[in-house]
C-alpha cells in the first residue's frame, strides 16, 4: 500500500514538472525563436529594399546640376 502511494506522489511530480516547468519553458523559447527569426528576416528585407533605393538613382537628381547654387552658411563660434 505505501508502495502504491509512493509511486503515486512520484508519477504526481513528475506530472507538475513537467507540466508547470518544462512545458512552458519550451513553448516561450519556441515563439522568441520565432519572433527574433521573423525581427531578422524584416531587417533583411529592409536592408534589401535600402540597398536597392540607393542602387538605383534617380534620373531627376542625375539631370540636376550643383553648379552656381548658393549655400547658406552659417560661422558657429565657441
Amino acid at each position: 500500500m505505501a508502495r502504491i502511494f509512493l509511486f503515486g506522489i512520484i508519477f504526481y511530480l513528475v506530472y507538475r514538472l513537467i507540466f508547470d516547468l518544462i512545458f512552458p519553458v519550451y513553448k516561450t523559447t519556441k515563439k522568441v525563436r520565432q519572433q527574433f527569426n521573423q525581427m531578422h528576416e524584416n531587417m533583411q528585407q529592409q536592408a534589401n529594399s535600402f540597398q536597392q533605393n540607393q542602387s538605383a538613382p534617380n534620373p531627376q537628381q542625375a539631370k540636376k546640376s550643383t553648379a552656381g547654387e548658393y549655400i547658406d552658411f552659417e560661422e558657429v563660434k565657441s
